[in-house]
């Protein structure tokens, strides 16, 4: 189950990644910024800078995924862990007893 939801979770995480870049693509914000750092680096600065060539869609999208990857990863070995951990305490203490009667 854990396995299930750290996928479902990591589904998420690319698809926003992906949503959020969109959006802020579409609103214009790198070439804001690319313009506002042109502005401050001058023209004797060389090469104008470029965000895109660092945080391209194919950029974002490939490291998101590899977040998603690790976090699937990580998830599902924490919790197995975790359920392993409960059941040897549980099994040491004596964990609580659920008696179910069919009336």
């Amino acid at each position: 189950m854990a396995f299930l939801l750290s996928v479902a979770l990591g589904i998420v995480t690319v698809v926003a990644s992906i949503v959020l870049w969109t959006v802020l693509d579409t609103i214009g914000l790198f070439d804001t910024v690319n313009a506002f750092i042109n502005d401050i680096q001058g023209k004797e600065g060389g090469t104008p800078f470029d965000l895109l060539s660092f945080a391209s869609l194919g950029q974002v999208a490939s490291f998101s995924t590899i977040v998603a990857v690790v976090n699937v990863v990580l998830l599902t070995t924490l919790s197995v862990l975790s359920a392993w951990l409960y059941n040897i305490s549980a099994t040491l203490v004596g964990g609580i007893g659920v008696t179910l009667t069919d009336d």
